[in-house]
């Protein structure tokens, strides 16, 4: 009968860093995109001139409704975001939740701002990147 010792992994130090810069990395991102969607949000709801509008698009929403949206999904980002840059675990798992939120509320406004919202839609996939890339004892 043979028995077994417990195998320790030690992280080294440069994953550890790796780590820690692509924690603060989908901080910073999620961030600014937060902040995008809370100013975007503000536009909508004020009924700002800045919005293309397509005719004959399958996802049809009002403009004002799609504002409170960006705005509160920008509002949990940027506080989400704190949380990241503390290294606080439901962060992350937050924060993917939210990244993920955001590229579908800016996937279904694509009619409004089609450049704006294919721009967000790939920072939002590189946040989730960020956060899911780190293992959790590296953190």
């Amino acid at each position: 009968m043979t028995t077994s010792t417990p195998v320790h992994h030690r992280t080294s130090s440069t994953a550890q860093a790796a780590a820690a810069g692509l924690t603060v990395f989908a901080a910073v991102m999620l961030m600014i995109a937060g902040i995008m969607g809370f100013i975007r949000g503000l536009m909508a709801v004020l009924e700002d001139d800045v919005f293309l509008t397509t005719r004959d698009y399958v996802f049809q929403f009002d403009l004002t409704s799609w504002g409170w949206i960006h705005l509160i999904l920008g509002v949990v980002a940027i506080g989400v975001s704190a949380g990241l840059f503390v290294a606080m675990a439901w962060a992350r798992v937050l924060g993917v939740i939210i990244a993920g939120l955001l590229m579908l509320a800016n996937f279904l406004s694509i009619p409004y701002y089609p450049f704006w919202s294919l721009t967000l839609i790939a920072v939002n996939g590189f946040i989730i990147w960020g956060l899911c890339v780190v293992r959790r004892e590296d953190v």
